[in-house]
């Protein structure tokens, strides 16, 4: 037993010995790997990846097909280069997606493989957007389980022991019908009702546990409803305020699956992905938390069709209420209060409801006139 203790204290201080990674314990806390003298360096340095100041971080996205990745990506390659960011998923890309840059199969519940990613591409940031949403969540809440708990494990996991800066995006769907909603402040009781409310807070106090346990620069934005033009809805209790604009263009009629006095934070794609990457931008110093709210309007499906209907006079509106996603909106936030975000790193957004309508009307009518040329 001697003998075992020594070497035990030899590999315990060799993990430590390097001061500037205190993520290290990680690697045997959490994966229970077992490492012999042979196989650690002096410095422990292969642990992790670091980068300077004047260099482009090395981007991983995971998700990356869903609503906001190919946005990202393109934003992030615009900046740091094309060949710095790689996006990953389980499906196959389409074509203008996969000659853009650098795509990869990427599974979440593999943690080998992810492994393997970060390693053989040196990843220092990683965007971490896979998840089941609201609707589909309940609809198969083991799936949801797997992907938005187990996956995010592995990520958490594989950023810490990798010293790599991590953001996983949360939402309004992580407040419950305890939380005050109008406005709804950074911190509060949660306690939300679905499984992806329930994953995506587990995903907030695990991020925050594992930077005060291990160092982990973990970050993370409350995202209001995301509205795009580029993408279809995908499943999410706010993606009515998307479909709105695509039926509206496409038959002048639109039936509504949530009540019309139904009040819901919502903000355009493009300032969410420039707040997502302002965040991870952001000194360190200047963040009192690790997770924040950030909004820009907050309309009801109403408001956002009488709005429309200035444009498009002929749209017709209709309401057949599904009570699954209408019991899920009534237990979120109607307005963020996001004024931390503002105050601490900057915050600010650019699109109100008016030029959130003009810009997705001129961009789905540009859309449309190509592939009917076509």
């Amino acid at each position: 037993m001697p003998v075992l203790r020594a070497l035990s204290k030899v590999v315990k201080q060799t993990l430590l010995g390097s001061p500037g990674c205190s993520c290290q314990p990680l690697t045997v806390a959490v994966r229970n790997i077992s490492f012999s003298p042979r196989q650690v360096t002096s410095d422990a340095s292969f642990h992790s990846v670091s980068f300077s100041e004047t260099d482009h971080p090395k981007v991983l996205i995971t998700g990356g097909l869903g609503q906001l990745g190919v946005g990202l990506a393109k934003m992030l390659r615009k900046k740091f280069g094309k060949n710095n960011v790689i996006l990953s998923d389980i499906r196959k890309p389409p074509s203008s997606v996969f000659h853009s840059g650098p795509f990869i199969y990427s599974d979440i519940l593999d943690y080998k493989n992810l492994r393997e990613i970060v390693v053989n591409n040196r990843i220092t940031w990683l965007f971490h957007y896979s998840a089941l949403l609201s609707a589909v969540g309940e609809a198969n809440v083991a799936l949801a389980r797997s992907v938005n708990i187990t996956g995010l494990h592995n990520i958490l996991d594989i950023a810490a022991e990798h010293g790599l800066r991590l953001f996983v995006p949360s939402t309004i769907g992580a407040f419950g019908p305890t939380s005050p909603r109008n406005p709804t402040p950074d911190l509060c009781v949660q306690r939300p009702r679905t499984i992806y409310g329930v994953s995506k807070v587990h995903a907030e106090l695990m991020g925050e546990y594992y930077h005060h346990r291990y160092g982990l620069d973990f970050r993370c934005l409350r995202y209001p409803g995301i509205i795009s033009a580029d993408s279809m809805p995908g499943g999410g209790t706010t993606d009515y305020a998307v479909q709105i604009f695509h039926d509206a263009i496409k038959s002048g009629k639109f039936e509504c699956n949530l009540r019309p006095d139904t009040r819901l934070p919502m903000m355009y794609i493009d300032d969410c992905l420039r707040a997502t990457l302002e965040v991870m931008e952001a000194p360190v110093d200047t963040l009192s938390m690790r997770t924040y709210n950030i909004n820009a309007m907050s309309f009801t499906p109403e408001e956002l069709a009488q709005e429309l209907q200035k444009q498009m006079p002929e749209l017709e509106v209709t309401y057949d209420v599904d009570h699954v996603r209408q019991a899920i909106a009534d237990s979120w936030p109607m307005n963020f209060d996001d004024s931390n975000a503002r105050k601490e790193w900057g915050w600010k957004h650019d699109y109100d409801l008016p030029e959130l309508i003009q810009t997705m009307l001129n961009y789905l009518s540009s859309e449309t006139r190509v592939a009917r040329a076509n």
